[in-house]
């Protein structure tokens, strides 16, 4: 019932904003790729979008990465499964994943990504103070041990595009070689994540806020 309301919200918002967006724009999805259903799909990509959407009988978003990827479902479905072992199952836990992501979103500047991870992350526990730090930059003070070690991994794996033997013995240290791992490929699944929605030009959805200012 509210995922209906929602996309009567979407529907509604996306009517009175269409004069403003770009011609190549779809109405419904905010991107360059119109919504898919799942009825348009074969039998394998019906597979797939229940996989993609969170078990039969959910409904894919009509915006985000999700969304883009149902065009290649055979790509994206694999991705998804990836994404939940890591945020559900993976090393870090549901709450450090969640900093991870804001991390890797702010070092690309991905607002779609932001704008939903934030309240995910506040809501498991990240510091408001923590998230600002990421947000704005700053260093980790008053971060817990392993928030701090996730900051520092993640800036210097996107500015500098190497972790130092010093880097990787402390985030080894703190979360396992395996974490090291899943910390590193979730960074570069949402990394992906921006790649994706930059080349759709996606737009923010009427319940998405802009809370990732610019730079």
């Amino acid at each position: 019932m509210r995922k209906l309301v929602w996309i009567s919200t979407l529907i509604a918002a996306q009517a009175a904003s269409a004069q403003s967006l770009p011609p190549d724009i779809d109405n419904e999805s905010l991107s360059r790729f119109p919504v898919i259903k799942r009825d348009q799909l074969d039998e394998k990509g019906k597979q797939a979008y229940d996989v993609i959407a969170g078990g039969p009988g959910k409904l894919v978003l009509p915006t985000g990465p999700a969304a883009i990827g149902l065009y290649s479902p055979s790509v994206y479905e694999p991705l998804r499964m990836l994404n939940d072992y890591l945020r559900k199952d993976g090393v870090l836990g549901e709450r450090l994943t969640e900093l991870a992501i804001l991390v890797a979103s702010r070092e690309v500047d991905e607002p779609y990504v932001w704008g939903a991870h934030e309240p995910a992350a506040l809501k498991l526990g990240i510091s408001q103070s923590v998230i600002d730090a990421v947000k704005y930059g700053r260093e980790p003070a008053g971060a817990q041990e392993k928030e701090a070690a996730i900051i520092r991994f993640g800036r210097q794996l996107f500015r500098e595009k190497t972790i130092t033997s010093e880097m990787f013995s402390r985030t080894v240290t703190l979360f396992g070689r395996p974490g090291i791992v899943e910390l590193t490929t979730l960074m570069g699944y949402y990394g992906l994540n921006h790649f994706l929605l930059k080349m759709a030009d996606q737009h923010l959805p009427p319940d998405r806020q802009g809370l990732l200012p610019a730079r």
